[in-house]
């Protein structure tokens, strides 16, 4: 388990300290969610890929939150996070002891993905390619529009 206190901005990038973490639920409707321990919840709405192994070996399976079509991501449950990254690109990344990685892009014209966590920290991947940040009392509903930072290339 992490004894960090909380994600960790770099020049590109986020680190979210999940590691130990394990999907403890898997919710599928118009997205997948995938709920961790400790209050944390990754919530995917674009389409993203799966993958396990090497990625330049082994192809990718493409999932469809918004048509359901996501049943590869049943592999996750119980899984322990090894990685979680959160790019300023709008990026998400997840690598889990399973040896399955979850890749999730920007959308060019909705939110593609959101984690949130405990002590207020919201990540959400912006329309065209952001990256917002609330921490805090500032991750309230009635702030969410003005988060600590945003992103973009």
């Amino acid at each position: 388990m992490s004894t960090e206190e909380g994600p960790v901005e770099h020049g590109d990038r986020w680190i979210l300290d999940l590691r130990g973490k394990k999907v403890t639920k898997i919710i599928v409707d118009f997205r997948l969610v995938l709920v961790l321990d400790s209050d944390w919840e990754v919530v995917l709405e674009a389409p993203l890929t799966l993958a396990r192994g090497p990625i330049h070996t082994n192809p990718s399976v493409l999932l469809n939150p918004e048509s359901q079509d996501v049943a590869a991501a049943l592999a996750l449950f119980g899984a322990n996070v090894l990685s979680v990254v959160a790019f300023k690109s709008g990026t998400l990344r997840l690598v889990f002891d399973t040896g399955h990685h979850l890749n999730c892009s920007s959308d060019p014209s909705f939110e593609a993905w959101q984690v949130t966590g405990p002590a207020g920290w919201l990540f959400v991947s912006l329309p065209g390619g952001e990256l917002a940040v609330w921490s805090g009392s500032r991750a309230s509903e009635s702030d969410r529009g003005r988060p600590l930072r945003t992103h973009s290339d």
